[in-house]
């Protein structure tokens, strides 16, 4: 069983920057796709940033240039670095991990609120 923690959210004046970390248990995080997802209230939980399993990496339109995702695959460990936070940010973010047998784990959501 695959558990993920996430960390790093919490309350930042617009224009400020967090780095949200995803650590994962197990031994399938090399060869597992990571995603970045969040979900603001009364939306609906969208993709915010993937990394695969070999590095290459998908963002969201809204967040290009502003957020950078990375992996760490001697610690487990994905990030998610975000610059130039704006209000629209504000948003329960999920870490996610899909392994190459296509099961999808989620973890428990970091929050982080942007302020104007």
């Amino acid at each position: 069983q695959v558990q993920l923690v996430e960390s790093g959210g919490g309350l930042v004046q617009a224009g400020g920057s967090l780095r949200l970390s995803c650590a994962a248990s197990g031994s399938i995080f090399s060869t597992s796709n990571m995603g970045w997802y969040r979900q603001a209230p009364g939306k609906q939980r969208e993709l915010v940033a993937l990394i695969t399993s070999v590095g290459s990496t998908k963002y969201a339109d809204s967040v290009k240039g502003r957020f950078t995702v990375s992996r760490d695959n001697a610690k487990n460990t994905v990030f998610l670095q975000m610059n130039s936070l704006k209000p629209e940010d504000t948003a329960v973010y999920y870490c996610s991990l899909t392994t190459y047998l296509a099961y999808n784990y989620w973890g428990q959501g970091t929050q982080v609120t942007v302020s104007s």
